[in-house]
């Protein structure tokens, strides 16, 4: 029999935030390497987008409109997408907003919403993923892997981003504990840790020469890294390759964080 740990025929994987940027390029890794993918956005357009980009792949896709924040539409779309689908096999928790302010200029309003999005919202999403999980492993169907979108902010001091620093944070701590909590019904779950990646969240960076001087060229890559960079992560920890691998943080961002 052929080794073949990274094949996807059969697995169906939902990515949030999956109509650009870094959610994107998982998806489209995913559907490269045979898996059938749903993605969530709150754009229609980006939406649509997006689907025709992974249908191009030959895969089967489903793009529905979702606000992470909003409970009541995550468990809604996650029994869609199962009834579509008929099964999740990877969830990568990807949606999320920077509102960056000075601290001192921080709203309750501001605060709120950085935690709806990027640390509700993948509370909603795990665990509506992990209920359909735990039960197919109570049927005899094992497995299941969660990731979730973490920033080097949680690593290193992010001036002006502590509501979303706090929630890149918190994002690892409650992946920690659904790897150890669901471990025993097969589910693994990681953290991804991305650096400077180019996106629409990092195009007011992107845009400043300041910036590139004084930050990407301390980069060891020499580069912003590009939403495609994430695509083979999120291949290894969709496929059979990282069975074993569990409660880990994958750190993608061409040695930024070590120089």
């Amino acid at each position: 029999m052929t080794f073949k740990p990274f094949d996807l025929t059969g697995k169906v994987a939902l990515v949030t935030g999956g109509n650009s940027g870094i959610g994107l390029g998982m998806a489209e890794g995913l559907a490269q390497a045979g898996a059938a993918v749903v993605i969530w956005g709150t754009n229609e357009a980006k939406n649509r987008a997006a689907e025709t980009k992974l249908l191009g792949h030959g895969a089967k896709v489903l793009a529905q409109k979702v606000d992470v924040a909003d409970e009541p539409a995550v468990v809604a779309a996650m029994a869609e997408a199962i009834a579509a689908m008929g099964r999740l096999d990877f969830v990568a928790a990807n949606a999320g907003i920077g509102q960056g302010a000075p601290f001192t200029e921080v709203t309750a309003d501001i605060w709120r919403r950085v935690m709806a999005v990027n640390l509700e919202g993948v509370a909603w999403t795990f665990r509506e993923a992990c209920k359909h999980m735990v039960e197919r492993a109570k049927a005899g169907d094992p497995g299941g892997s969660l990731a979730v979108t973490s920033s080097v902010s949680a690593i290193h001091g992010a001036p002006r981003n502590e509501a979303y620093a706090s929630t890149k944070g918190a994002v690892i701590a409650m992946m920690k504990g659904l790897a150890v909590e669901f471990g025993r019904r097969g589910i693994r779950a990681n953290a991804i840790v991305p650096g400077w990646i180019r996106s629409d969240m990092t195009m007011g960076a992107q845009n400043s020469p300041v910036f590139t001087d004084k930050v990407i060229s301390r980069v060891p890559a020499g580069r912003w890294g590009e939403p495609e960079d994430f695509a083979g992560v999120a291949v290894y920890l969709a496929s059979d390759a990282s069975r074993y691998h569990s409660g880990d943080t994958f750190v993608i961002d061409g040695g930024y964080t070590v120089f």
